[in-house]
């Protein structure tokens, strides 16, 4: 059930700033894009059956599957809030204490992104797209319950190449 973000919850305290961000970006891709997906993974099919690496062709083949079912859906829209006593994601709520830092990569109009360090080592970060809200009330709220990382000048590795192939 998603939280009302309307009023204050007793749960997760009083509402900071909240806003609707989507689960993840989808790109428009063009044909020429398909073209070259379709060519790259049919030489890595033909180089797996001439290897005769097997498992590779099946990691190719599952990988294609679950591209092509993603491309299919349309991605949902989530509430996210930042609370007094943590953040909420979705249904998902972060206690500051279960998160170990923040970072900021604003270079609008490409990357304006909220990234949270978590303690948790299946997922260790996560991405929050700012929209068009203003970072530094963000900001200097977040400094008050969490280290922010000030090494992080530039958006992760992943982030960007998932935005130059255009992935998600």
């Amino acid at each position: 059930m998603p939280i009302n973000l309307s009023r204050e919850n007793a749960n997760t305290g009083k509402i900071v700033a909240a806003w609707t961000v989507k689960e993840y970006e989808k790109y428009e891709r063009s044909r020429r894009w398909y073209w070259i997906m379709a060519i790259v993974t049919v030489s890595l099919l033909v180089y797996s059956v001439i290897e005769a690496n097997y498992l590779f062709t099946l990691i190719i083949v599952l990988f294609g599957i679950i591209l092509y079912l993603h491309e299919m859906q349309e991605p949902i829209e989530v509430q996210f809030a930042i609370t007094e006593t943590g953040i909420v994601m979705g249904n998902k709520f972060y206690s500051y204490s279960e998160l170990e830092n923040f970072w900021i990569i604003y270079n609008p109009p490409m990357v304006k992104n909220l990234y949270f360090g978590t303690k948790s080592i299946l997922k260790h970060r996560f991405q929050v797209p700012l929209l068009d809200n203003d970072p530094r009330p963000i900001r200097d709220f977040l400094n008050k319950y969490l280290k922010e990382d000030l090494d992080q000048e530039e958006e992760p590795l992943s982030d960007r190449i998932n935005r130059a192939v255009r992935l998600h």
